[in-house]
């Protein structure tokens, strides 16, 4: 009888160690902040990383002048020592994503990967005065504007998630320097 009374005893101690230690995890649990929402994205000010590229690059800089104030710019960066690319990425109304870049990389090289693999149409569209060709694809789709339209030495690309018609606004928005 003692062997029997002693699993007794240690089956129900194990019970309450795990009723001990549920209860202490829904403690912590109640304690920790929950919060679903997607983190509020950061508005970043590329005036600096601008006037640097526009020093920098071998070609004239695009960046967007007279958007509306609900684009708001997430990304920029520079890179001179990779073909003098050019990055400037902004979210837009309707939570879709828009970019523009620069590079005097390889034309087809650049493009499909500003692109992420969208391919050409043989739709075009003059828009500022310069023929932008449309290119379509599964993530991104995109207008690109080859060295030359105007941007000698560089070609340029809008792309991203949203619709030709924001990829339009970005691209009419474009000012050269």
């Amino acid at each position: 009888m003692a062997g029997r009374n002693g699993k007794q005893k240690t089956a129900r101690n194990m019970i309450y160690s795990l009723g001990v230690t549920v209860l202490a995890g829904l403690v912590m649990w109640a304690f920790v902040p929950h919060d679903d929402r997607e983190p509020e994205l950061r508005r970043v000010d590329y005036r600096v990383e601008l006037l640097t590229a526009r020093r920098a690059a071998p070609y004239p800089v695009a960046a967007p002048e007279g958007l509306p104030k609900e684009w708001k710019a997430t990304s920029v960066r520079y890179q001179g020592a990779e073909h003098d690319t050019w990055h400037l990425g902004f979210h837009t109304p309707g939570d879709q994503y828009v970019q523009v870049q620069q590079s005097t990389r390889k034309p087809s090289v650049f493009i499909d990967e500003a692109s992420q693999g969208a391919t050409a149409t043989d739709v075009t569209e003059e828009i500022g005065g310069r023929s932008w060709t449309r290119y379509e694809g599964g993530r991104y789709d995109a207008l690109v504007l080859r060295d030359t339209d105007g941007v000698k030495g560089a070609t340029t690309v809008v792309a991203g998630t949203g619709s030709f018609g924001q990829l339009t606004k970005m691209a009419a928005a474009l000012k050269l320097s």
